[in-house]
């Protein structure tokens, strides 16, 4: 009967840990589908996407037509092509997703993987305790971990934090395990399972694996069973290295730099002079100290397990493990716990969480206050664990307390009662610790949902798009939805407007189109960036002129034209006020402006490079001013130029930027137009 009763328990144990992976899956791939269906304001998302489709095409290089046109964000350019900086296991993992039908499901699985693994981990970490204890030890954790946000929203991104902590989860699974069955087949799944997310990131699995190493170091007490069991675990993990190791030597050409190093070498570990993409910092300790502990006061206090109840919940049961005397295998408890230890104390070294602050002073400012600190996503591990022992702890207490006092069924209501407090509170502490990121979040999605409007619903057939540079010479980079195949063929090509013409002569049998917006480019302030897809036609001849028409607001002190190609500029004045300016930009041999212009420094300039642009600044005085910039982009092959619709935009105060155009629609006088004939 006894065994009976054991196998029946196990039962309801596994199926209730797969009923809670199931439940995280399902809410994962909800808040996935629902909050972030343009992906995150996180745009590595990108990056991981487009690793995944070079994966499933067989490619770990990009080779485009014309490399400065498309190369995406975080991709390092080599003699053999482009190669994402980041390495390929998170990639491989949604690229499985995308197999099974939808990048999506990969999420959903990975979080239901990373609970029941959870479950897993703190049933065999606790079970020197009784299994009964430590199975529900394990469930509680599993189920404490939907009350995280960090969780819920981090696996819910296409980002890498999630999918390494389930090999982490894995290995601590199997090490645990082999550790007390004696097992070598576990124990080499261990090591393999750690050397995967050294692959995936190295720095991350080093520390979570340093108090399991420790434990290792200590166990070889035991003598040749031991050092044979943790000799396979030190195999499976070095093997992992080699494979990573392998991998840069490929990319890289050389086994000791990872690409994230050839994209950018000062981006690493330590202190001293760190930088990346022309954002440099001196990393002192101080700066780390103080950094990691709103680092961490963050995690604990809003983003961890229910906030600071779920932070006291672990205090206690950390203190009730490992402080209070018990059998000899709470050294098991003591790795767990060690995790707090080594997690925080590795994370000073990296310069990434002061990066993720924003503004130091005002933290909350940048990607942490909508994605929380993603960096110490392992930390949920032992925050879980404990916090579940306390809860159970304090559940049994409680019990013992009630019995003596009322009879079986008064106490079993009570108990009942006591527990949905508890369990309320600590809901009521989730949903308020998560409404702000979700809100901030939403807000995003709502900006993206407008930018992105005019490939909604319709066809691009057979299209080429032209994006601006908002942020650089980029792509997905702010628009990470609209990514290329690893071919750069489809329906759809999209492309960075530089040499425009050479992209153009590299597909030349498609319908062309440049996306403009409205504004700024500011999803996070909650100024709608209206966006556009605006036709492009191909004009060419001999003499092709651009008909523009100016609105001149007022009465400025001055108008100034300005008409520019690589180093080459020539200055107009005008006397036009309160009205419409009227000029045309005429281009054969050489370029010049015509109208109610007066040339200041020569009337006309080369007709070189790929470019020309037109400028018109509105000075107002005191008040301000304004301009207007046109751009045509040309090719010119003996006596034919060739010439692509121009871009338009109304800068404020002076300031262009990134090429994005302009929705029409301005205000107050402020108008333009431009028109591309063949004169």
């Amino acid at each position: 009967m006894g065994r009976l009763g054991e196998r029946l328990d196990e039962r309801r144990f596994r199926l209730a840990a797969l009923a809670l992976a199931l439940i995280g899956g399902l809410v994962v791939w909800i808040v996935s589908t629902e909050l972030f269906p343009y992906l995150s304001l996180n745009h590595d998302e990108g990056v991981y996407l487009q690793q995944a489709g070079m994966l499933l095409d067989g490619q770990l290089f990009l080779r485009p037509p014309v490399p400065e046109s498309f190369r995406p964000w975080f991709f390092v350019g080599s003699e053999q092509g482009f190669y994402p900086k980041y390495a390929p296991v998170a990639a491989a993992m949604f690229a499985v997703g995308r197999l099974a039908g939808d990048y999506t499901l990969a999420l959903a699985a990975i979080a239901a993987a990373n609970v029941a693994l959870l479950i897993t981990v703190v049933a065999e970490t606790f079970r020197h305790e009784g299994r009964r204890f430590a199975r529900a030890t394990g469930l509680l954790a599993g189920g404490l971990l939907f009350l995280s946000p960090l969780f819920l929203i981090n696996s819910s991104t296409f980002l890498s934090y999630a999918p390494t902590t389930l090999w982490n989860l894995l290995f601590a699974a199997a090490y645990l395990r082999a550790d007390r069955t004696g097992n070598r087949a576990l124990a080499a799944i261990a090591g393999l399972a750690i050397g995967i997310a050294f692959f995936s990131r190295p720095y991350t699995a080093v520390l979570f694996a340093t108090p399991f190493v420790v434990h290792a170091l200590w166990t070889l007490r035991d003598g040749r069973i031991a050092l044979i069991r943790n000799g396979l675990t030190a195999a499976g993990g070095l093997l992992g290295v080699a494979v990573a190791l392998g991998y840069n030597a490929f990319l890289t050409g050389d086994p000791f730099t990872f690409p994230y190093a050839a994209f950018a070498p000062l981006d690493g570990i330590g202190f001293g002079k760190r930088a990346i993409l022309g954002h440099a910092k001196r990393y002192t300790p101080t700066l780390a100290l103080t950094a990691n502990a709103k680092v961490l006061a963050t995690f604990f206090g809003r983003w961890g397990i229910a906030g600071v109840l779920g932070t006291a919940l672990a205090a206690c049961g950390t203190a009730l493990a490992i402080v209070v005397p018990r059998k000899r295998l709470h050294a098991r408890t003591a790795v767990l716990a060690g995790l707090f230890v080594s997690i925080p104390v590795g994370n000073v070294l990296f310069w990434g969480n002061f990066n993720i602050l924003g503004d130091l002073e005002t933290s909350g400012t940048g990607l942490i206050a909508f994605l929380g600190p993603y960096y110490h996503f392992d930390l949920l591990v032992p925050t879980a664990a404990f916090a579940a022992y306390a809860g159970l702890r304090g559940a049994l207490r409680l019990r013992r307390l009630l019995q003596p006092r009322f009879d079986a069924r008064q106490a079993r209501v009570a108990l009942a009662v006591c527990l949905l407090v508890a369990g309320a509170a600590l809901a009521g502490v989730t949903a308020s610790a998560a409404s702000e990121p979700l809100e901030r979040n939403g807000n995003v999605t709502s900006e993206y949902k407008q930018a992105y409007q005019p490939f909604e619903n319709r066809s691009l057939a057979n299209a080429l798009v032209f994006l601006p540079t908002t942020y650089g010479r980029w792509l997905s980079h702010p628009f990470q939805a609209l990514r290329n195949d690893p071919g750069f063929g489809g329906d759809a090509v999209y492309a960075l407007a530089e040499r425009q013409f050479a992209v153009v002569d590299a597909y030349p049998n498609r319908t062309y189109y440049r996306y403009v917006y409205g504004g700024s480019w500011s999803p996070t302030t909650g100024d709608a960036s209206k966006g556009e897809l605006r036709p492009i036609t191909v004009r060419s001849g001999e003499r092709l002129a651009v008909d523009g028409h100016f609105g001149i607001p007022g009465s400025p002190e001055s108008v100034t034209v300005r008409l520019a190609n690589d180093d080459n500029q020539s200055y107009y004045t005008t006397t036009r006020d309160n009205g419409t300016l009227d000029l045309r930009l005429v281009a054969d041999e050489r370029a010049r402006v015509r109208g109610e212009v007066t040339p200041v420094n020569g009337s006309s300039i080369p007709l070189t490079g790929d470019t020309l642009t037109l400028s018109v600044f509105v000075d107002r005085g005191p008040t301000g001013g304004f301009g207007y910039r046109v751009e045509l982009p040309f090719d010119r092959s003996g006596d034919t130029i060739r010439a692509l619709t121009p871009t338009k935009e109304v800068c404020p105060a002076y300031r262009c930027g990134g090429g994005r155009g302009v929705v029409n629609g301005t205000s107050d006088g402020v108008s333009i137009d431009a028109n591309l004939t063949a004169a």
